[in-house]
């Protein structure tokens, strides 16, 4: 139900609350001039914009949808994927750690388009409830949790990409709301995003009616797992541990059952349906709205019957030696691995582009699930705060294994550090984190977070990983780039630079 009503309820909140009109800085008033005095009047309205949010989610406001975004900032900077021949300059740059500030892949629209989307809900939607006495004040709420929600969920995207920015919580609905704005820092746009959380998860239900709405809309729980991430990367252990808590204790979520004798079912249940009951926040494609992962992950030219794969991305050539180990006898492997995570005869990125370990999908039916949380990553998160709290090592390497556990993981990867040996669990959770979310947009940041911990104690995980993945005429510079702190974060966009005076360039792009 709720994949029907995103299409029927976005092109009025698409009119009313984004349309572009000019050039500006975070330009987003509506073109025809629609504003609150004529639309923020009715629960239709206001259930129309919350439903406008999932759908900006899915499309963005031309250019690259955030869901693409999520993909590309998560991965591009990794050790995973190999370009294709239909890769993009500007992504060839990110991999071969030549950022510019006037690359196309560090432009934050996408994730300012979501944020005034939501700005605006917050900002005129109780006002309706005095316009139309059938809203309730519970529904309200919900509707501003959602909304909370997902602004803080896009500027945690923002903050772990580049470090401090600008931090815009009105909407920019006419042209008088345009603002020229400094960056704010990270460690306090961090701060309102846990305050935001806080409240939404006081306004948010536990569940709502239907499963696929369960699934693709925000609640409580999709809250606690994006405050499990938010705590992790600020180094709040104890905060994080809760939060995995509340959705450990929930009765709600479980791996989909794996193994051997479930491989098939596995990946179709988890990737090729979506909506399993390991799922937490899952954004919906389908039929009438695809992905964007056909044409940047299958081959195809050779779909369409041509000779020439075309692909813009491949998995990492030894990915599988590399991440997942071989049983030399072929009778076991770990099931995420080959014709999941890469069809090894071409390299194909699986995931996204099988209906099954067998077979692929078409052009027209390119719309797997981007699954933002699932119950695997809940598990991982809280064993990372327990290796680095020093409270619970033990308890941290029982979860990973719960995880390899469903995985039949090969005992190649399977390391045995002991449970006080912080860095050697750091490893083997990396490595972990590596195998279990291939290709879901969180290596980077499972990257970063963990290397820069304790003033980057453990940089050797971004030199590794670039001396994995940075073609050798660039891994020289790739090193010491990866030294200065400052590279790790994206440069502000150039169009931003030059429309905003009050915008600093990030020091190591100067």
């Amino acid at each position: 139900m709720f994949k029907n009503i995103i299409y029927k309820a976005t092109l009025l909140t698409v009119i009313a609350v984004s349309s572009c009109s000019c050039n500006k800085y975070l330009a987003l008033r509506p073109q025809n001039g629609i504003t609150g005095d004529t639309f923020w009047q009715t629960k239709e309205q206001l259930s129309s914009a919350v439903v406008g949010i999932y759908s900006g989610l899915l499309t963005g406001n031309g250019g690259k949808s955030p869901t693409e975004v999520f993909f590309l900032w998560g991965e591009l900077r990794a050790d995973m994927i190999k370009p294709g021949n239909s890769i993009t300059t500007d992504e060839q740059s990110i991999i071969n750690t030549s950022i510019l500030p006037g690359n196309s892949i560090v432009v934050w629209q996408p994730m300012y388009y979501i944020i005034n989307l939501c700005n605006n809900i917050i900002q005129y939607g109780p006002g309706v409830i005095s316009k139309d006495p059938t809203l309730t004040q519970s529904q309200l709420n919900i509707y501003l949790g959602e909304a909370l929600a997902i602004r803080s969920l896009m500027y945690f995207y923002l903050v772990r990409s580049y470090g401090d920015v600008p931090l815009k919580l009105t909407p920019t609905a006419t042209d008088a709301d345009v603002q020229q704005i400094p960056k704010t820092p990270q460690k306090t746009i961090l701060t309102q995003i846990v305050a935001d959380l806080a409240t939404a998860e006081k306004y948010l239900p536990a569940s709502y009616a239907d499963n696929a709405t369960d699934k693709g809309r925000v609640n409580s729980f999709t809250v606690n797992s994006i405050q499990a991430d938010v705590y992790l990367w600020m180094d709040d252990y104890a905060n994080c541990i809760t939060a995995c808590n509340k959705v450990m204790n929930s009765g709600k979520y479980a791996l989909v059952p794996g193994g051997i004798p479930f491989t098939n079912t596995w990946f179709s249940t988890l990737y090729v349906t979506g909506n399993s009951i390991e799922g937490i926040f899952e954004l919906q494609f389908d039929a009438q709205q695809l992905n964007p992962f056909f044409t940047m992950l299958s081959a195809n030219d050779v779909n369409s019957g041509g000779t020439n794969p075309r692909y813009r991305f491949t998995a990492e050539p030894n990915l599988i030696d590399d991440f997942y180990g071989q049983d030399v006898a072929g009778l076991t492997k770990d099931i995420r691995g080959i014709d999941v995570a890469e069809h090894v005869s071409d390299g194909t990125i699986y995931k996204y582009a099988a209906n099954s370990p067998s077979s692929l999908r078409s052009s027209s039916s390119s719309y797997a699930h981007w699954i933002v949380y699932r119950y695997a990553d809940i598990l991982l998160m809280k064993a990372e705060a327990e290796i680095n709290d020093g409270v619970d090592g033990a308890d941290a390497l029982a979860l990973i294994a719960q995880i390899r556990a469903r995985a039949s993981a090969l005992p190649a990867t399977f390391l045995s550090p002991a449970s006080t040996d912080v860095n050697g669990m750091t490893t083997y959770l990396v490595a972990e984190r590596a195998r279990e979310f291939a290709f879901e947009g969180k290596r980077w940041y499972d990257l970063l977070r963990n290397a820069k911990r304790n003033n980057f104690a453990r940089i050797d995980l971004l030199l590794t990983a670039a001396a994995l993945s940075v073609p050798p005429l660039y891994a020289q510079s790739a090193f010491s780039k990866l030294k200065d702190p400052n590279y790790l974060y994206f440069p502000v966009p150039l169009g931003d630079i030059v429309n905003d005076p009050n915008l600093v360039q990030n020091p190591f792009y100067k």
